[in-house]
């Protein structure tokens, strides 16, 4: 997995709150214009628990497409069971895939043994990187540090840590496995400059601040402080308001790029439903930010 910004796209629905191909082939494009490092799909802004399996399969083969070996592709592997995530694995693996994020099964809560356990299982079925979505204030579930540390001595294919941690989690878990293990941020950004000196390698973010996202990264690694600094000091605002919960990511964040991009959004219910005052805001934020880059009206 390339050091940089990854985008992980929104699942975007058409009137009938049916998946858009045109809509979703025009997020990847407008992604990897803007020099993102890598495109990603299936995570919790794509509203994966919506999404059927033959509807997760599309979207991987969609997303495959779209990229077409232009930039690194990975994929989020959800399921409630062994046998449903090898199953996804297989279809992420025959469309290129190039890396996985795994997610702890949503039925139930169990000891860390037996996420030890469905976690390794689900990685001996493949030869690919493999990172655990380790989120439990979004999943309800995860894993302690020595918890990942027994799980990295039982598979050399997992190498990531897709997290989100403060800068000082962060820092801990760059220094639990030492350089080899790269650690992946979201949290939409938030401390991106304190995580990227804590040792984060980058983030998985979603589309909608991705451009800026990835400025900021390539700021920061020419040795740009200053410059990355007030460049992401610019995107705060959008992230604050974002990032209030998940499902206000899905519902105004997804707005924010799709104002930014030229898009038209229908949500696939339940949904949080936008509010004209919070609509308001979101479009003072988009005309702030510009248009997203290579967008032509």
């Amino acid at each position: 997995m390339n050091r940089g910004v990854h985008a992980i796209v929104f699942a975007f629905f058409d009137s009938r709150e049916e998946l858009s191909r045109a809509a979703m082939r025009q997020q990847v494009e407008l992604c990897l214009a803007a020099g993102v490092a890598g495109i990603a799909a299936l995570g919790l802004a794509t509203e994966v628990a919506k999404l059927s399996f033959a509807e997760r399969c599309r979207v991987i083969d969609w997303t495959a497409e779209d990229v077409n070996r232009r930039s690194t592709l990975g994929f989020t592997i959800g399921g409630q069971s062994v046998g449903e995530q090898v199953a996804l694995l297989r279809v992420a693996e025959r469309a290129g895939a190039q890396w996985l994020v795994l997610q702890p099964p949503q039925v139930g809560s169990y000891p860390a043994e037996e996420y030890i356990a469905f976690f390794s299982r689900v990685m001996a079925e493949t030869e690919l990187p493999c990172a655990i979505q380790n989120a439990p204030q979004y999943l309800g579930r995860g894993l302690a540090d020595r918890d990942i540390d027994a799980l990295r001595r039982r598979h050399a294919n997992f190498r990531i840590i897709k997290a989100e941690a403060t800068a000082n989690d962060a820092a801990r878990l760059k220094a639990l496995a030492g350089p080899d293990f790269r650690v992946f941020n979201g949290r939409g950004g938030l401390e991106m400059i304190e995580c990227l000196e804590a040792g984060c390698d980058g983030f998985l973010l979603a589309p909608d601040l991705a451009d800026y996202g990835a400025r900021v990264m390539q700021l920061f690694d020419a040795g740009a402080r200053a410059a990355a600094l007030a460049l992401h000091q610019e995107t705060l605002p959008a992230i604050g308001f974002a990032m209030r919960s998940l499902e206000h990511l899905v519902c105004y964040g997804k707005r924010l790029f799709a104002a930014r991009a030229g898009l038209a959004v229908f949500d696939r219910a339940p949904a949080l439903r936008p509010e004209e005052a919070e609509l308001a805001l979101l479009a003072q934020m988009a005309d702030r930010l510009g248009p997203f880059p290579a967008f032509t009206a």
